[in-house]
């Protein structure tokens, strides 16, 4: 599936899969409006908290009400995205469990994309309206040099925040061909770490900043964007660098599932 004939046919096999996906959790409608309202809810009180921080201080570490904003609503769109698109990767450890896996080996079609597309987040809808909201708002508020580069740069920057996402949740998830649980409690612990994201990486300390901005880089998700966009002083060039952190991760990611799926041996690994 080589060119961009095989790349035109895998996302529309993907759109497909989450089309389906999508049919069926809409045929429960009150638990979809319960999931987005559930996550409307938790991104208010995400902004409740700043709120009740900055009635005590003016800034924190030298960022204003409205740029701490900016970096939790980039880091829950990112989040979000993310979760609605590839949300069926939650699901490879109960799959690899079950031997459910042999199935997808068999099809002429990608098993990341195979897996990832077994599922749609619906809830993130309700986390992709708020940060969508306070990311539009925080805009509006900071200083920024408004220009069709601006533009550019800043999609590129959160498209590449969400591939960074998705590729730290593959790699945390695929662990599981080398352990032997049915669920996978280091992924939910690293996702649990890619929260801190939602706050200014300066607020941490040494260990944390190397965590967050080396090892698991979720502050390029999030922190180091905004840094950019914000024009703060001895972060913004690390910005830019979000799609090349962005292409390892994913690349990170690929060599990890493929070495993992090699270590598969149906049911009872």
């Amino acid at each position: 599936m080589a060119g961009p004939t095989g790349v035109r046919r895998l996302l529309w096999l993907y759109r497909r899969s989450l089309g389906a996906n999508l049919r069926a959790v809409l045929e429960y409608e009150t638990d979809f409006w319960i999931m987005v309202a559930a996550a409307l809810a938790a991104q208010l009180v995400g902004l409740v908290f700043i709120g009740a921080l900055f009635s005590q201080v003016p800034e924190l570490h030298g960022w204003r009400f409205a740029e701490v904003v900016l970096i939790y609503a980039l880091a829950n769109l990112a989040a979000g995205i993310g979760a609605l698109l590839f949300d069926g990767v939650w699901r490879l450890p109960w799959m690899v469990n079950q031997g459910e896996l042999d199935y997808l080996l068999v099809r002429p079609y990608p098993v990341v994309l195979q897996v990832t597309g077994t599922a749609v987040g619906m809830q993130s809808l309700g986390e992709i309206v708020g940060a969508g909201a306070m990311l539009g708002w925080a805009l509006w508020r900071v200083d920024l040099d408004w220009s069709p580069i601006t533009v550019a740069v800043g999609v590129v920057l959160v498209a590449s925040a969400v591939a960074i996402r998705v590729a730290v949740t593959v790699v945390s998830n695929a662990a599981v061909f080398w352990l032997t649980a049915p669920s996978s409690m280091l992924a939910v612990s690293v996702n649990q770490l890619g929260d801190l994201a939602r706050y200014p990486l300066t607020v941490y300390g040494v260990v944390l900043r190397v965590l967050l901005a080396g090892v698991l880089p979720f502050a390029f998700t999030s922190f180091f964007p905004a840094a950019w966009l914000v024009g703060r002083d001895g972060y913004a060039w690390v910005g830019l660098l979000t799609p090349v952190v962005a292409l390892y991760c994913v690349g990170v990611a690929a060599l990890v599932f493929r070495r993992g799926l090699r270590r598969y041996e149906s049911a009872g690994h």
